[in-house]
């Protein structure tokens, strides 16, 4: 991965490390702030061999020297571990807690390349602490004095010598606060962004036209974006002129011109790999806004399993594709013109029992025929490419199919899969619509990834001023607000 690849994580999964950042900090602030402070009280012992004489060579001393360092470690060895050293205190001072719980307590540390050894014990009282350490320091000069002195011998060869005293500790050395917390933030920055990363790499999502590059070689004709609204308004025809979803269709229409330019009538399949991508919304916006644009343009609702395109445009559907295809019906009297837009609009009709033989039939290949002689364009709503084989099917039929991919919810493996179903019957892909995408910024929608991506900006004329009572807007005043 690339850095601008974490960027592109940080600004997407920004939410999620925020949150996992609070939640470390919370766990670290509730316990710091219940935690019993501790105090440390520390004392240093010297660790020297005894003077032979006043006239002790140089070399005797430096051998001394060296005895002593071999040994100090091993006396602050016993202290951390030595229980009969941990009684000897414990009975000194008269405290009645076990000696495993007074060797947590305690710790002996030797001070590199010294005879020194800080004698330490922390405890939430500050006067036991420094009685403890002190009768620590006091137990080890007498337990050195008695292991150092041969057999009938009166001086021992090492002493353990109290230079500093223990001392009453003032300030807590746990717990801190300012530490505590800040290492809390990089832990909880560093657990997040992890997380992060493990759901971006496990994400196999499509959420950019990038993604859909990958995962296709067809091209994107446009990305429309999510509107809350969608539910109740599902129709272009209900928005305002200028809204970003209208705009976004436009765009989708202005790339449509430009898929098998050489011919006179296009016929357009509209699915997706799996339900609920918006594919029947997104079939019978974009034919309204060819109709709009003058387009001869025909919708037939061709998903006869969950046909949705009649209700969305508040038609009936009780006669339609599978009337025309038994022959119930004529082709001319299926017909329904949806008054708001124009738009041309065969129903599916009555359910049926088989839909895969009707759209793959003589009969259907027909309608298609008669259908291309009177419009410019068909649209024509199928049933999702992974679950049944209709839209497969219809495809072949037509000049192409245009799959519709919903952001954070179709996986490039479908995508992959729709496209294989496809190419399983020769039927070819003339592009791709990323549907749902989330608004970038105030007021606009998708991707600004340059042209037939969609610009994902409002661009509505700004509302008129009313003008001042009595005088009139010289072409300057409007020059001026251009």
């Amino acid at each position: 991965m690339e850095l601008r690849d974490y960027l592109r994580i940080l600004r997407r999964r920004w939410l999620l490390i925020a949150t996992l950042t609070l939640l470390v900090v919370g766990a670290a602030a509730a316990w710091t702030f219940t935690s019993t402070p501790q105090y440390q009280s520390t004392a240093r012992v010297f660790v020297s061999t005894s003077a032979s004489d006043a006239g002790e060579t140089a070399n005797a001393a430096y051998q001394g020297g060296l005895f002593s360092q071999q040994r100090v470690t091993s006396y602050a060895d016993l202290v951390n571990k030595n229980r009969e050293l941990a009684e000897w205190v414990l009975e000194d001072l008269g405290l009645a807690i076990p000696s495993r719980e007074l060797l947590d307590e305690v710790e002996a540390t030797v001070v590199p390349e010294t005879v020194i050894i800080d004698l330490s014990v922390t405890d939430p009282s500050p006067a036991l602490a420094q009685a403890m350490a002190q009768s620590y320091a006091t137990a080890l000069s007498d337990l050195v004095r008695r292991l150092e002195t041969p057999a009938g011998a009166s001086d021992p060869l090492i002493t353990a010598s109290i230079v500093d005293s223990a001392s009453l500790p003032t300030v807590p050395v746990a717990p801190q606060p300012v530490r505590n917390l800040g290492l809390a933030v990089v832990l909880g920055l560093l657990l997040g962004f992890g997380v992060a990363v493990l759901r971006e790499l496990l994400d196999t999502t499509i959420k950019s036209p990038d993604d859909v590059r990958e995962t296709s070689d067809a091209p994107l004709l446009g990305t429309i974006g999510y509107d809350p609204s969608i539910r109740t308004e599902p129709l272009v025809t209900s928005l305002a002129s200028h809204a970003p979803r209208v705009e976004a269709f436009r765009v989708l229409r202005t790339n449509l011109q430009f898929v098998d330019v050489d011919s006179t009538t296009k016929v357009f399949v509209v699915t997706s790999a799996l339900p609920g991508e918006g594919k029947t919304t997104t079939a019978v916006n974009l034919a309204i806004t060819l109709a709009q644009a003058g387009q001869k343009t025909l919708l037939i609702e061709c998903d006869l399993r969950r046909p949705k395109a009649s209700l969305a445009l508040g038609l009936d559907n009780s006669v339609g594709v599978t009337t025309v295809l038994v022959g119930k019906v004529a082709f001319e009297d299926a017909l329904q013109e949806h008054s708001v837009s124009g738009l041309t609009v065969m129903g599916s009709g009555a359910v049926p029992p088989n839909p895969a033989e009707l759209l793959q039939s003589k009969a259907m290949a027909d309608m298609l025929v008669k259908a291309k002689g009177r419009f410019d364009t068909i649209i024509v709503d199928a049933p999702p490419l992974l679950p049944v084989t209709d839209a497969a099917l219809l495809a072949v039929q037509s000049d192409g199919a245009i799959v519709v991919a919903a952001h954070g919810k179709t996986t490039r493996e479908q995508l992959t899969q729709a496209q294989d179903r496809l190419a399983q019957v020769d039927g070819e892909l003339v592009g791709l619509i990323l549907n749902m995408t989330p608004a970038r910024r105030r007021g606009g929608y998708g991707y600004g990834y340059g042209y037939g991506y969609g610009y994902g900006y409002g661009y509505a004329p700004e509302p008129e001023a009313p003008a001042p009572k009595g005088k009139r807007r010289g072409k300057a005043a409007i020059a001026s607000e251009d």
